[in-house]
């Protein structure tokens, strides 16, 4: 397998349209070679011109004729070619229609349908913006963010645009809001087809549309610890530099595809999250893959898709990687075509890997590493990998330092630390965030990841714990501060504190600590309902505890580690 893998990676890159240069562009630092870091076990990187959907269709004449995308539910899909021509054509009927013009940016509120990389694909061919969010997301939470990126139109489903109408009028703003259904559309939206299916536009315009790998392509939002969701800044050459960082022929986890074979995954992880934008959709589509999309996670719909379409890789996140492993419900006959699985988003125990492949031998089980900050990646174990431990090998062209907690000096093999990083792949900033930006990125490029980690003499990365505050729920990532900051708007509530707890589904849930105004009686029913109504499922507390005070330190920084051995 990594023989033919290899040679169709290299054709890939013959084919590009610029030079190759064998090393990262990346600050360079004015003082001495830097000691004691770890570089990559992986191939160099070109770089190349390519925008991320250039990127996406560069091998298009290989297998025009082969299925894209199918919708695990109703069975619609697309083929290669025919998301191709969607998409040229929802470009042209952006830039003529709504008028819309380079860096304009556009909402994209969507579950997974076999839509969603027509319309990604279309906005960054007509040269605009696409920022992806949530498509649970109440109508508070999309307010925000909609605001903050100034969104010149949304695309989204039936399923969302109550609470899109919502926010959109809250925010008085009066923007075309395109939906994917068909049927029944409410007054005043588009209809996706009419721009998706409109074959007669002239597509001239897309002339106009210049981009190059440092324009803004795509913009994510990434959880921190401060507050609310912060946009991240994903240039085109950033997204197509992780794009070809796992397109080395030792970390392709598929068999290529050829006239007589296809390989299947299904689309599980949410196209929203970086790690099931890029990894999974843009990737994938870019090797020739059909991708079957579930618009939500059912255990009947998600089991029934494996072994109706024979599907041969997954990405999944930890509490899948748990249900398969270790629910009764899950049998080897579900497992039976899958050769192949990465996990990523949260680390995951060698015990829980092992569960999975006692179903099915022949799994190539691997742990992945990586933030929206990074365009999903850092790290992944090579395609015969054995270490279920590691979080695997960094990624070619980039580089990772331990960072001393304390003394802030690059540590060795072996120490336990804060992980930087530094590679083509990262973002440029955060969006209209400066102070947040200088917290986290340094002069000479290196991005302090917030998790703690170490590794080995064999170049192995591995990560232990999180320095970051952020509570991981089935990999999605809620900050504490965001919860607080909801939680103090409530009358009776003089002070309060959130933390993750475990939760044998979810890996964690979010915790409320509480102080109650003086003379103020508020029961837990009260609480959740203010919180819960606010904000999306995943993010939802679950308990609630009454206490005295909350530990803090002189600045009023929450000391959470004491609070954890104070109450829990």
């Amino acid at each position: 397998m990594a023989s033919v893998v290899r040679s169709k990676v290299l054709k890939v890159l013959n084919k590009q349209k610029t030079g190759f240069v064998s090393i990262a562009t990346r600050p360079k630092s004015s003082n001495a070679p830097e000691k004691k870091i770890l570089t990559s076990a992986f191939s160099d990187i070109p770089v190349t011109s390519y925008t991320a959907n250039d990127f996406v269709w560069q091998n298009l004449d290989r297998w025009p004729d082969k299925t894209a995308t199918v919708c695990a539910v109703t069975g619609r899909g697309y083929t290669y070619a025919q998301t191709h021509k969607m998409s040229i054509a929802f470009a042209a009927s952006l830039r003529t229609k709504l008028k819309l013009q380079n860096d304009d940016k556009i909402a994209i509120v969507l579950p997974n349908t076999p839509e969603y990389p027509v319309t990604v694909l279309g906005v960054l061919q007509a040269g605009c913006i696409a920022s992806t969010m949530n498509p649970v997301y109440t109508a508070e939470e999309l307010k925000r963010q909609i605001e903050l990126v100034k969104c010149k139109a949304v695309i989204t489903s039936k399923i969302s645009y109550a609470n899109i109408k919502q926010a959109l009028a809250e925010l008085k703003l009066n923007i075309p809001v395109i939906l994917i259904d068909n049927d029944d559309l409410p007054e005043g939206t588009i209809k996706f087809a009419e721009f998706a299916q409109d074959f007669s536009l002239d597509t001239n315009c897309l002339k106009a549309v210049k981009r190059g790998p440092k324009d803004l392509a795509i913009l994510p939002f990434s959880s921190g610890t401060t507050g609310f969701p912060k946009g991240v800044v994903l240039t085109h050459g950033s997204v197509v530099a992780m794009n070809q960082q796992i397109a080395d022929p030792d970390i392709i986890a598929i068999k290529e595809t050829t006239a007589t074979n296809q390989a299947v995954l299904p689309g599980i992880l949410p196209f929203f999250h970086i790690f099931g934008f890029n990894v999974l959709m843009m990737n994938q589509l870019a090797l020739g893959c059909k991708l079957v999309t579930l618009p939500y996670f059912k255990p009947e719909l998600f089991l029934q898709t494996l072994v109706q379409h024979r599907a041969e890789v997954l990405f999944l996140v930890p509490p899948m990687v748990v249900f398969l492993g270790k629910h009764p419900a899950v049998t080897s006959k579900h497992l039976e075509s899958v050769y192949g699985i990465v996990s990523g988003a949260a680390p995951i125990s060698k015990g829980d890997a092992e569960a999975v492949m006692k179903k099915n031998k022949n799994i190539v089980f691997r742990q992945g590493y990586g933030l929206t900050e990074t365009n999903g990646a850092i790290s992944v174990g090579k395609n015969d990998d054995s270490n279920h431990a590691s979080v695997g090998h960094i990624l070619g062209n980039s580089e990772v330092k331990i960072i001393d907690l304390n003394t802030k000096e690059a540590l060795g093999p072996g120490e336990e630390g804060e992980i930087w990083y530094r590679g083509p792949n990262l973002m440029t900033s955060y969006y209209e965030n400066e102070e947040a930006t200088k917290e986290v990125l340094t002069e000479d490029g290196w991005y302090k990841t917030g998790d703690i980690g170490r590794y080995d003499e064999n170049k192995y990365l591995y990560v232990t714990d999180r320095l970051k505050e952020l509570i991981k729920v089935k990999g999605f990532q809620v900050p504490p501060a965001e919860l607080e900051m909801v939680l103090r708007t409530h009358p009776k509530i003089l002070d309060c504190a959130v933390l993750g707890i475990p939760d044998p589904i979810s890996g964690e849930v979010p915790k409320a600590f509480i102080v109650p105004q003086p003379g103020q009686t508020i029961k837990e029913e009260e609480i959740l309902e203010h919180v819960n109504n606010k904000v999306t499922i995943y993010k939802k507390i679950k308990q609630v505890q009454f206490v005295n005070e909350i530990p803090k330190n002189p600045a009023g920084k929450i000391l959470r580690k004491q609070l954890k051995e104070m109450y829990c």
